[in-house]
């Protein structure tokens, strides 16, 4: 079982309180300093990146979007495909201007891509103007790592120490006021061949269940409508405990929590989606009627190549007992198309589950090797021309079958969350339950809250509809 020690704890035992106040004395260019939080890639991070925000604020730190002003730049990056890399590269560079003009601007490095050995000896020989890397296991030591680089005169680099602990307490502060993030459990089990993720972000290992529940309280009891679980597998919380618990069961007990609001979950491995977890989604009153369950593939064999353990037939059995307890049910998945060794015909086997699903949405990808996973090092025969023919028959698929359901839902009411504006005046935007997308006419005092919207119009991926 992992440890759990508070932050508390462990920021008495290093002096948080005495660092803090003197990092406040130090590079105010303004009144008092300013932070530039970026992040890339998942919720995960979001939610990192909001654990960090606290710990600034605690700091006496305000927060600002534009660099330029910023005391201290901070990216939270991510590993997952190349592309994301390649943008942070990018936008470090970009940043050498800025610490020139401001020296004393601390320009720092934290997430999934710091685990990474070839990024940091990267980051060290050609962006010597970056003063700060940590990855994603020294999170809860982001005062002291600080401090240390504001004041030691050199560069602080910290990576790859895993110590299996879940640190409790961490300060938060929340991007928004009505949807959140609730980070149930970290890591992962399961090394697909084409992930980096277990690399990254080590072993998994879940929050206590009464930690979980009562921070769901305490969300639920601060207005926020829409809150979404976190954990690389979900499916697997609790694995770890030596009393036997289930994500299942931590899902009904958050469910009892009075109130009007959502709860979603992601990320759900398909070989750990039990028919109990469904049948607590199929009776609850609060669990939003959406699941995402990515299948990466339709084909045996190159979910075999994958590691995914589970076949397109167990796929499907989940799905189907999903739908059969769930009518109102909203299906969404992820899709690698391309992966190495991968033929024309074996795609075309995602390409009929596809059909056979009915998915409301997908998110697809053409295969991104990562530098460290198995899969790297495979037989890859077809050229990147061939996979986006692929990819873009995949996507005409399922456009097709996206308006189709879009188009069924005209003339019924749906509730929704209303999430804000759109670029068009007095269009607002809202989710449904099943994180289907709605724009109607409204007026902004109702964004936050949650409305019923009659369907008047369906587009590919969106709804439009009228206030009931």
């Amino acid at each position: 079982m992992a440890n759990n020690i508070t932050y508390k704890e462990f920021s008495d035992e290093n002096n948080y309180t005495a660092l803090s106040a003197e990092v406040m004395s130090i590079r105010a260019r303004g009144n008092s300093p300013m932070a530039c939080i970026r992040t890339y890639g998942c919720q995960q991070n979001v939610a990192d990146s909001e654990k960090i925000k606290g710990m600034l604020f605690d700091m006496g730190f305000g927060f600002t979007e534009n660099a330029e002003d910023a005391d201290f730049i901070l990216f939270n990056t991510c590993a997952v495909r190349e592309h994301a890399e390649d943008r942070v590269f990018g936008n470090v560079g970009a940043l050498k201007n800025i610490k020139r003009k401001h020296p004393s601007v601390l320009i720092g490095l934290c997430g999934c891509m710091m685990e990474q050995q070839h990024v940091t000896d990267r980051l060290y020989k050609s962006f010597p103007f970056v003063g700060l890397v940590f990855g994603t296991h020294s999170l809860h030591k982001f005062p002291e790592l600080f401090y240390n680089a504001i004041t030691a005169g050199k560069r602080v680099y910290e990576t790859g120490v895993d110590d299996k602990t879940v640190y409790e307490g961490i300060p938060i502060k929340r991007d928004g006021t009505f949807k959140g993030w609730l980070p149930i459990m970290y890591g992962c089990n399961n090394f697909c061949t084409y992930c980096i993720v277990p690399y990254t972000r080590g072993r998994e290992r879940s929050r206590k269940f009464d930690d979980v529940v009562n921070e769901a309280k305490q969300m639920i009891n601060a207005g926020y409508k829409d809150i979404t679980l976190l954990g690389q597998n979900v499916n697997s919380y609790g694995k770890n405990f030596e009393e036997k618990v289930t994500f299942a069961q931590l899902l009904s007990e958050i469910d009892k929590i009075e109130g009007d609001y959502w709860i979603r979950f992601m990320t759900s491995h398909p070989k750990d989606c039990s028919k109990e977890l469904i049948d607590v989604i199929a009776g609850s009153k609060h669990i939003s009627s959406h699941l995402h369950l990515p299948f990466q593939s339709g084909n045996d064999r190159v979910l075999k190549a994958m590691n995914r353990s589970y076949n397109r037939e167990k796929y499907l059995d989940i799905i189907n007992y999903a739908k059969e307890k769930i009518p109102d049910l909203s299906l969404t998945s992820d899709i690698i198309v391309g992966f190495p060794g991968e033929t024309y015909e074996e795609f075309l086997d995602t390409v009929t589950l596809v059909k056979e699903v009915e998915f409301t949405s997908l998110f697809t990808f053409i295969y991104s090797p990562r530098e460290g996973t198995p899969a790297a090092k495979f037989d890859d025969p077809y050229s990147a021309a061939e996979k986006s023919k692929w990819f873009q028959e995949l996507l005409k698929v399922q456009e097709e079958i996206a308006a189709k359901r879009c188009a069924s839902m005209v003339g019924k009411t749906v509730k929704i969350l209303v999430e804000g504006k759109t670029d068009k005046d007095g269009i607002l935007t809202g989710r449904t339950s099943g994180n289907i997308i709605v724009d109607f006419p409204g007026e902004e005092n109702i964004i936050g809250e949650f409305a019923y919207v009659k369907i008047t119009k369906a587009r590919n991926w969106i709804l439009n509809g009228e206030l009931v």
